[in-house]
């Protein structure tokens, strides 16, 4: 493995979209490099130091968040002397995306007291009232023609259709929700899941024009959902809970498909291979070499080059488990992030954040991979 050398960096950084650049923060400087050069292809001053950096899906533009101002700039990579800047005034700025068709930037007011469309094309804008959310809380279509986003109002959650066209309501219904927490459309788009308050264990589906197709309730008692995750094809949704169990609904019937429970040891007799990542000093032959002292003196330094590979352990073994302090909210247990649900599921467990779950799904039975890792 080869690397290039350091360059100074003092804020975020981020990779476009199509992999050919990456944009660094430096200060209120935005530098953006070629993947394979690494030469600064643009140079961008911005008004305050950079907060939050994000590339249009198309690559072509990119927004820095200057959130101590409180202002947004967009930035065209075809076309340096064209510049954008938003500014919402008293109301300020909670966080900033890009729409997908790369044309239009979405901004959070602070309290998310409204959300605002933003379009470069004609310099129009349009508002949400009362969004739910800052950060979360919008989900887009995999066609990019509607938006779905949370907002709130008289202690009642609802659902805001748009249309990305026009940017027009489509349509806004109620939700049967405590406390929504996050939306996704089905990657078919033929669907809508809705996340409650983790107080309350409740997964709704919904129907784009406002129908309740299922809502799905492991228990009652105790924390409820952690997270939720559709499969590539849309056939599955994946519902991680607190009580560390994984349940895999199908989207025909809505119905439990599989259920997998993650505990801290395990025992014999079992079909889980669990392997264990083991960092070894990589041994060079050198004795045809003629190097100065000063260089081999440094091989031996910390730091120096590592292989990298991996036993397989013996049951019984026990993970390396954190546990949550109780007088803290949100704590770190349950299913934290599902990667992929079809017939590989990858996800990870915050209280063992040293540890990798993959499962199998075969013909009547599943087989469990555990890997941990030294650093995730």
């Amino acid at each position: 493995m080869e690397f290039t050398e350091a360059y100074k960096q003092t804020g975020p950084c981020c990779f476009s979209p199509n992999a050919r650049y990456i944009a660094v923060a430096v200060d209120y400087r935005l530098m953006i490099r070629d993947t394979l050069s690494f030469k600064v292809v643009q140079l961008f001053s911005c008004l305050d130091k950079i907060s939050y950096i994000e590339w249009a899906l198309d690559s072509e533009y990119i927004l820095c968040g200057l959130y101590k101002r409180p202002m947004i700039q967009a930035w065209s990579l075809t076309q340096p002397e064209w510049t954008c800047k938003i500014d919402e005034g008293p109301a300020g700025i909670a966080y900033a995306r890009w729409s997908p068709d790369s044309r239009h930037i979405l901004t959070t007011s602070e309290f998310q007291l409204r959300l605002t469309v933003w379009s470069l094309v004609n310099t129009a804008c349009v508002h949400v009232q009362w969004p739910k959310h800052g950060s979360k809380g919008v989900s887009f279509t995999k066609d990019g023609k509607f938006a779905a986003i949370c907002t709130r109002r008289d202690c009642k959650d609802y659902i805001n259709l748009l249309s990305c066209h026009s940017w027009e309501i489509m349509g806004v219904f109620a939700v049967d929700t405590l406390d929504m927490t996050d939306i996704q459309w089905s990657p078919d788009d033929s669907a809508i899941v809705i996340g409650d308050s983790p107080l309350e264990y409740k997964v709704l589906i919904y129907s784009p024009d406002g129908r309740c197709l299922f809502k799905y309730q492991a228990y009652e008692s105790g924390l409820g959902v952690k997270s939720v995750s559709w499969s590539p094809c849309g056939q599955f949704l994946a519902v991680g809970s607190y009580d560390q169990m994984l349940r895999v609904l199908n989207h025909l019937t809505w119905k439990t498909f599989a259920e997998f429970m993650h505990l801290s040891t395990v025992r014999a007799p079992c079909c889980a291979a669990v392997f264990k990542e083991v960092d070894e000093p990589l041994q060079l032959d050198m004795s045809e070499l003629c190097l100065d002292d000063d260089f081999m003196g440094g091989s031996d330094a910390p730091g120096g080059h590592f292989k990298v590979r991996y036993e397989v352990m013996e049951v019984p073994i026990t993970f390396p488990f954190q546990k949550p302090p109780a007088d803290k909210p949100n704590p770190k247990q349950g299913i934290g992030k599902s990667y992929r649900i079809d017939i590989i599921g990858i996800h990870s467990i915050e209280c063992t954040p040293l540890c990798v779950r993959l499962w199998v799904q075969k013909c009547g039975g599943a087989s469990k991979v555990d890997k941990t890792l030294r650093d995730l």
